[in-house]
């Protein structure tokens, strides 16, 4: 229990730190921050720049945060507290994504926040790829709520530099929506659909130079937007 508390001492922390020195070093831009739901189970989708995305979102998103990370991330004693402090779970990749899915379930099943990035991997031209399916699938079995957020800024810096970025950084919060509800196994056209609809909340909050592949007409419904 006391691991437990300790770990959210250095998470709150973190965040406070990260606001002040993006702020005070950098030029951190929060847009939408009202957006968020305070509490209960929450899917949070957000493009994929740089390693420096997760640490923007915890400044910017004002409840805890947890996250998945490959098991590399894990191979120290120091590496592996540090992860546990800031909600990071280990997933193995070669467990074709199923890993990933039981810890995030595990974490909405506890009316927690978790971050998906749908691109699975970061943009090596900084603008959005196509989505994976597995946002689709955590979002129809766990019913939880979608807050889509569009990062800009956080390519323009290495990790390194991440307590002093010199350089604006903007989140950019959508209003949270929820997907349909669909009978049966949906088919792989509707499921495509529906990360249609993803994909294009987040492009929704994006400059159009970010916007990739999501910059035409993406879909964006019939998701239903929740209060």
């Amino acid at each position: 229990m006391s691991g437990f508390k300790d770990a959210t001492i250095i998470y709150r922390f973190g965040y406070l730190l990260g606001r002040s020195c993006f702020r005070a070093f950098g030029r951190m831009d929060v847009v939408g921050a009202e957006c968020v739901p305070r509490y209960g189970p929450l899917i949070v989708v957000s493009n994929h720049l740089s390693l420096n995305d997760p640490p923007l979102l915890v400044a910017a998103i004002p409840r805890p945060l947890f996250f998945i990370g490959k098991k590399e991330l894990f191979g120290s004693p120091i590496s592996r507290f540090l992860m546990r402090a800031f909600h990071v779970s280990s997933s193995n990749r070669a467990a074709a994504g199923i890993d990933a899915v039981r810890v995030l379930m595990q974490n909405l099943e506890r009316d927690r926040a978790v971050v998906i990035f749908p691109e699975g991997t970061r943009s090596p031209d900084h603008t959005m790829q196509k989505g994976m399916l597995g946002v689709v699938y955590l979002a129809l079995k766990s019913q939880a709520p979608i807050l889509p957020v569009a990062l800009t800024g956080t390519e323009k810096f290495p990790l390194w530099r991440i307590p002093f970025p010199f350089r604006r950084m903007r989140a950019s919060i959508g209003p949270p929506f929820t997907l349909p509800v669909i009978e049966g196994k949906p088919s792989k056209e509707v499921m495509s659909s529906m990360l249609g609809i993803v994909m294009g909340r987040i492009a929704d909050q994006l400059p159009p130079e970010y916007r990739g592949i999501y910059g035409g007409n993406a879909v964006r419904e019939p998701a239903e937007q929740t209060t």
